[in-house]
């Protein structure tokens, strides 16, 4: 890509502040405008809360991760277990912080690609262990216990809608009535949630008529049972990378480049 496929193009981050800087940094360098508006908030639970629940659990065969949060707040309580994730992104915390991935996804990003690799099809007896916020999809704790694993969940951190003020809220409006948002870009479904609570009525009304940019299909489902007709794209994956390309594409499409 060019140093300017995204002059003039202003994005939406949706993604918590700690997590967001990448793709700011990758929308800013491609020329692009980034406006940081998080609809997730991480707080880590209480170490002492975390041990007492994980006392009550079985020692783990093998700890599956579903997000870098549950790394940075989680892999201390993996054990000797193998180590399972979810996406690429988890992968690479996992792996910056000194361990190994046993098991990931051969293609894709999500608990459907992880449970079709071959080591979780045979998972009779043994204990799961997964390591998350504090609720979420239940789609892999239910298909390993199907497939006869004993699960458990141990929650780590806790997601939650960030409190805005009336001025915070007021300059995103200010921005966007100005033309200054011309994507917005969703993570999950949650993030998408949160967002629709979030903004101001003028700017939720907008949504429809903004395109989107997601790397998962359930948030473009989702979206447009909500508000149908938005011109929603679909990402390859979650990687910073991922997600300039689809927003370029986006770009080059307004401006009637082929």
């Amino acid at each position: 890509m060019a140093d300017d496929d995204l002059a003039g193009v202003g994005v939406l981050v949706t993604r918590p502040k700690h997590q967001a800087q990448e793709l700011v940094a990758a929308v800013e360098a491609l020329g692009g405008s980034a406006i940081l508006f998080p609809c997730i908030e991480i707080v880590p639970r209480e170490t002492s809360d975390i041990l007492a629940d994980a006392s009550q659990l079985e020692d783990p065969d093998i700890a599956l991760f579903v997000s870098p949060n549950a790394v940075k707040y989680g892999l201390s309580y993996a054990g000797t277990a193998r180590i399972a994730v979810v996406g690429p992104a988890t992968a690479t915390a996992v792996e910056a912080a000194g361990r190994s991935v046993d098991i990931r996804p051969a293609a894709g990003f999500d608990s459907e690609h992880l449970l079709a690799e071959a080591v979780l099809q045979t998972v009779h007896g043994l204990n799961v262990r997964i390591i998350r916020g504090n609720d979420g999809r239940e789609l892999i704790a239910d298909t390993l216990r199907n497939r006869g694993a004993r699960v458990e969940y141990l929650s780590v951190y806790a997601r939650r809608a960030p409190e805005y003020s009336a001025a915070e809220l007021a300059a995103v409006e200010a921005q966007w009535r100005s033309g200054e948002v011309d994507v917005v870009t969703v993570m999950s479904v949650e993030s998408l949630t949160n967002l629709i609570v979030l903004l101001p009525e003028w700017c939720r009304q907008q949504l429809g008529q903004t395109r989107l940019v997601t790397p998962a299909a359930r948030v473009i489902k989702e979206v447009l049972d909500r508000f149908p007709g938005t011109p929603a794209k679909l990402a390859r994956g979650p990687q910073a990378n991922d997600m300039v390309r689809a927003i370029a594409e986006h770009a080059k499409t307004r401006r009637g480049i082929s």
